[in-house]
């Protein structure tokens, strides 16, 4: 099928994602959202005036962020919109995206800023008041920290769902260590001729701004705290897990950051979009979820959906994103949908740029459009799994380029 929603071309923006406890540490991650939304608009003369309607989605709670999409709208210039705040861990951007296209497609909205934020730095903590305990004593959380490493259901930390998978597929260290290679060298190509690839939606360098916003604190030139490995170097790692198969450097690292995307009408995204000729239409969603501790197989089945609602076979995706948080992700994705893995996540993924929740996937799915863009057309899938071993996927198409 095809949604009525398209991104106009050259309508989204992501920050570099800065390591954690780094550039963006002590930014309240709303606040941040918005300083840039404005930013970026204006860059590409977008007016206030255009947007009916926004979605934000965060993963981490911050100051304030209980006044949500109103509040950051109002921060950023766009006052009059109004919308919800979702929460979906890593699969918040395409829901934050889906969210923006069903209010497009019901008639309710002509132009929705579907925005996606997070700091994974400096996370909350929170205490739970029970007045029945002894003495009235409460419970308390590290909202980040302690769901990194407790998933509620089991309870067990998500590294062991990667152990569960890698158990049950074969999969071992030097399969994953060998994806870890060819994903850091497509992050290569992004940095080629000075970045071209990354400034084709990104402002480089970056000027990060200071907690009251009033001057640029520091200036970073693109991603913050990525590390590049070697055959030798990734061989020497231990497993995380004694007895498992993933090491430090066949998974992901928390890092901050935003990303954002315009959704229109067909009418308003050729007004809006920086090249009429190409345009951005969404095709399929799809959502699923695995077995318990088993969370590296959701994304198959959401991609698989996702397919299906647009009518079309993985063969005739011309590019695919994923989000890999551990690199069996992509060994297992492969091995059931025949997909090439060395042709998967090019220009960049989270494995190599890090994990900064809500984010994420906003970010692949910029790429995703981007990568399409410069092959001049085709069809895109974009999937990943997220907390509560979930999933989500997307496809979309560009054309004209």
């Amino acid at each position: 099928m095809a949604y009525k929603a398209e991104i106009p071309y050259g309508c989204y923006w992501s920050t570099p994602f800065a390591r954690w406890q780094g550039a963006f540490a002590n930014l309240n991650s709303v606040e941040f959202a918005a300083h840039v939304a404005k930013t970026e608009l204006a860059r590409r003369g977008i007016p206030a005036q255009a947007f009916d309607h926004g979605v934000l989605g965060l993963s981490v709670p911050q100051k304030h962020s209980f006044y949500g999409l109103p509040w950051l709208a109002g921060l950023a210039g766009l006052g009059q919109i109004g919308g919800p705040t979702l929460m979906q861990a890593c699969a918040t951007g395409v829901r934050v995206l889906l969210a923006g296209a069903q209010e497009i497609e019901t008639g309710l909205s002509k132009v929705s800023l579907s925005v996606t934020c997070d700091r994974t730095s400096n996370g909350p903590h929170l205490y739970y008041p029970n007045p029945r305990a002894p003495g009235g004593t409460g419970a308390h959380e590290d909202w980040v920290m302690d769901n990194f490493n407790c998933d509620p259901l089991g309870p067990h930390a998500m590294v062991a769902t990667a152990e569960n998978v890698a158990k049950k597929h074969g999969i071992g260290t030097a399969e994953q260590h060998a994806v870890v290679l060819r994903r850091e060298a497509q992050y290569r190509e992004a940095l080629a001729a000075n970045s071209a690839f990354l400034r084709r939606f990104m402002t480089l360098p970056f000027e990060v701004p200071d907690p009251a916003y009033r001057k640029t604190a520091t200036t970073i030139p693109g991603d913050e705290g990525i590390n590049f490995s070697t055959a030798d170097g990734l061989a020497k790692l231990k497993p995380v897990l004694q007895g498992g198969t993933v090491t430090y450097g066949s998974q992901t690292h928390p890092v901050d950051g935003n990303a954002a995307i315009v959704l229109a009408s067909p009418e308003r995204a050729r007004e809006l979009s920086r090249d009429p000729k190409i345009r951005v239409r969404l095709h399929g969603f799809g959502q699923s979820r695995a077995a318990l501790a088993h969370m590296p197989e959701a994304p198959i089945p959401a991609a698989q959906r996702a397919l299906a609602q647009a009518g079309l076979a993985i063969e005739r995706m011309d590019a695919v994103k994923t989000h890999n948080p551990f690199a069996l992700n992509d060994v297992l994705f492969s091995r059931a949908t025949g997909v090439d893995i060395a042709r998967m996540n090019n220009y960049g993924c989270s494995l190599v740029w890090g994990h900064p929740q809500a984010p994420m996937g906003t970010r692949a799915i910029i790429e995703l459009i981007e990568e399409l863009a410069l092959r001049g057309g085709g069809y895109g899938l974009f999937t990943g799994c997220a907390a509560g071993d979930s999933a989500m996927a997307v496809v979309l198409e560009v054309t004209g380029g």
